[in-house]
């Protein structure tokens, strides 16, 4: 049975038009939690010039597996294991894309994910991140204060991570910030450009 995201379907769209215009210049996106690959089929079919390489744990491949079976997109490679902990496999993209992970994981994850999308792109290279953000220490909206709250009753690990400490770990990278926009239901699209 294919994975399914109602958030996935409903907020496609609107990340597609970011990403048509943040990757403009780019040949190939490694996308960071591909989830249920409902952003990577969407994108893929959408922007035929960039190769788009899904990766997630090992345990959510099998999902990604079932949502690509039958799938005829020459850009879309199959999905490929990767951790935050670990070593990042793949090589050669100008373009890093993450949606809804950095709330997910562990402060240390997105510390690794920051210093891994450094390794892996040269200057040049675009870095999107999708997702809810605070600003100032304060939740943007009732509703981020209550998913956060959620979040780390869950993990208290996780939760909404403040766009300033973001944007620190992006610049000690060598990330520069392109974009800060605004999305539907209280997201924020972060573009970097390294």
């Amino acid at each position: 049975m294919k994975p399914y995201s109602e958030a996935c379907e409903r907020n496609k769209g609107p990340i597609l038009e970011v990403v048509r215009t943040a990757f403009a210049g780019c040949r190939a996106v490694l996308e960071i939690g591909s989830g249920t690959g409902q952003h990577a089929l969407h994108f893929a079919a959408a922007l035929p010039q960039l190769t788009w390489q899904p990766s997630d744990i090992a345990g959510n491949l099998p999902g990604l597996f079932a949502q690509f079976r039958g799938v005829e997109l020459p850009n879309l490679n199959a999905p490929i294991g990767l951790d935050l902990d670990d070593h990042w496999p793949y090589q050669g993209c100008d373009a890093v894309f993450s949606a809804n992970t950095l709330h997910i994981v562990s402060w240390p994850r997105v510390e690794h994910f920051f210093r891994h999308a450094g390794t892996q792109l040269e200057n040049g290279g675009v870095l999107l991140v999708y997702g809810p953000f605070n600003y100032g220490g304060r939740a943007t909206s009732e509703s981020n204060a209550r998913f956060d709250a959620m979040l780390r009753e869950r993990d208290p690990e996780s939760g909404i991570r403040d766009v300033e400490a973001v944007h620190a770990l992006a610049r000690a990278q060598g990330f520069l910030p392109i974009d800060d926009l605004a999305m539907p239901a209280n997201n924020r699209t972060l573009v970097w450009r390294r």
